[in-house]
């Protein structure tokens, strides 16, 4: 009996600490899809420049493995302290393996180089949204992708900068638009501020799953901005029409470990129905 609970501990000290990648995925339907018609989207938050492997082959090996039809880097892919060589492995190996979207987070804004960095992510073919949209046909149907600055792109704005405002300048026009809307945005819990838009689909990070999890009871210990016990500390939640999907973050520190919280890699697959 005592070598059986001794090996139920050693798994479960496994299963806390083990910060390997990992996929989770998300199904979503839509009335704004025909039938049959398919978009699946990788969502990748919180790098911070770490590197799984060499060349980040690791991470980009499984990116596209997921076949996606769209990528999505919703900020803080680079950082404000480490160096920018496992962003730039990143996004070197997934330039050809699907469209790319990103936005910054607030570590990038915190680097006082945000242009920088939003230069080098252009350099590999990525589009950069600016509280702004583009528009993209996948598998015959309409997307329209938009998205915006984490919020201390005031730092380089300037005390005068209204985020909230320039939001309903850039958006307030898209509820007369047709096509599946998708706003990418970091923070997580600003969400009352996309529900006021006409989005279908938010997607963010930033919280990096709470930091500690523990299964089937807590979802999240602490996370920044929401504080301990974050409402949104990784998952799909439901605002009416609109879904909001929050990934937990591929960045691990080894002197902030994860606890049953490894890092993740989203699918989410969007259907007709």
């Amino acid at each position: 009996m005592a070598i059986i609970a001794a090996g139920l501990f050693i798994l479960t000290i496994f299963a806390a600490f083990y910060d390997g990648l990992s996929v989770r995925r998300y199904r979503i339907g839509t009335g704004k899809l025909e039938r049959g018609q398919n978009v699946r989207i990788v969502l990748i938050a919180d790098l911070h420049s770490s590197i799984y492997g060499e060349n980040q082959e690791h991470l980009v090996n499984l990116v596209k493995r997921q076949n996606p039809d769209l990528i999505a880097l919703a900020g803080d892919i680079a950082d404000d302290d480490a160096p920018h060589a496992g962003t730039e492995m990143f996004l070197a190996g997934i330039r050809d393996a699907a469209p790319v979207f990103y936005v910054s987070g607030n570590h990038e804004c915190w680097s006082r180089e945000i242009g920088e960095i939003k230069d080098m992510i252009r350099g590999y073919g990525v589009t950069v949204l600016e509280h702004s949209c583009t528009t993209i046909a996948v598998n015959g149907a309409r997307i329209i992708i938009c998205g915006v600055d984490d919020p201390d792109i005031r730092l380089e704005k300037g005390t005068g900068y209204d985020w909230k405002q320039e939001m309903h300048e850039a958006f307030d026009s898209l509820a007369d638009e047709p096509g599946y809307k998708i706003l990418l945005s970091h923070r997580p819990e600003r969400v009352n501020t996309y529900t006021e838009f006409s989005f279908d689909l938010v997607l963010s990070g930033h919280s990096h799953g709470g930091q500690v999890r523990i299964p089937f009871i807590l979802n999240g210990l602490y996370a920044p901005d929401q504080g301990w016990f974050p409402k949104y500390a990784g998952g799909v939640y439901r605002h009416g029409s609109m879904t909001h999907v929050v990934s937990r973050g591929v960045s691990y520190n080894p002197g902030l470990p994860r606890i049953f919280n490894p890092p993740e890699v989203v699918v989410v697959d969007i259907y007709g129905k």
